[in-house]
């Protein structure tokens, strides 16, 4: 099971896969992650969501971020391990505390569902806000979700634009057409001197945040 939204992933060659193996075997944490993904998704080895989990803890417990944010996500699916929002909080809190965007992203979600944790609309708004801030373009669309209905914050269709450009700049692949949609939705509620605030807003908080090529 794969964590995040993301680019499709190569499948490695029996080369690559001896090598991290190798190095997971060491105790690399970054490898045992990855070979977790590996056994996740299927990619070169069986998908097993069990052998995921135990290389996911593995790397976790030695404070990898990924590796945490990735258990958490078997935990609160209940795949590889028993299905326990608890121990998802735990995991999802402790990659979001080491500024893992989708950790908070995650933790997010948990405090809006009320998830192992008592439901939370201003606890949510800030761990997506922080995932946001990193440009991590789930975080910004549930941003200008947020400013829409306002949920956990006051209701502003320009922030709301905002949120939901800079998610449709950063989104990729299934998601992009979603985003876009979001954001063409949101024009529709502002006069066009709001618009033009709500663009020159995304645009001076693109700035100071090149994406990467």
């Amino acid at each position: 099971m794969t964590s995040s939204p993301g680019p499709e992933q190569l499948e490695p060659t029996p080369a690559e896969i001896a090598k991290v193996r190798a190095s997971a075997e060491q105790g690399d944490a970054s490898a045992q992650n990855r070979l977790g993904i590996m056994y996740a998704d299927g990619l070169g080895v069986p998908q097993d969501d069990a052998e995921a989990a135990r290389l996911y803890r593995l790397a976790a417990e030695q404070g990898n971020a990924i590796a945490q944010s990735n258990l958490g996500v078997m935990y609160a699916s209940g795949e590889g391990v028993p299905q326990d929002d608890v121990e998802a909080v735990r995991w999802y809190r402790l990659a979001a505390e080491q500024g893992h965007a989708l950790g908070q992203f995650n933790l997010g979600g948990i405090y809006l569902n009320g998830r192992g944790v008592p439901q939370d609309d201003a606890e949510a708004i800030r761990w997506y806000r922080l995932a946001a801030e990193q440009g991590y373009a789930a975080g910004q669309r549930n941003l200008g979700v947020a400013y829409t209905t306002g949920r956990g914050v006051r209701q502003d269709n320009v922030a709301a634009y905002t949120w939901f450009s800079l998610a449709a700049s950063a989104a990729s692949g299934n998601f992009l057409d979603d985003y876009v949609n979001s954001r063409d939705r949101a024009a529709e509620r502002l006069n066009p001197d709001q618009l033009a605030e709500a663009q020159r807003l995304a645009r001076e908080w693109d700035a100071p945040h090149p994406r990467e090529p």
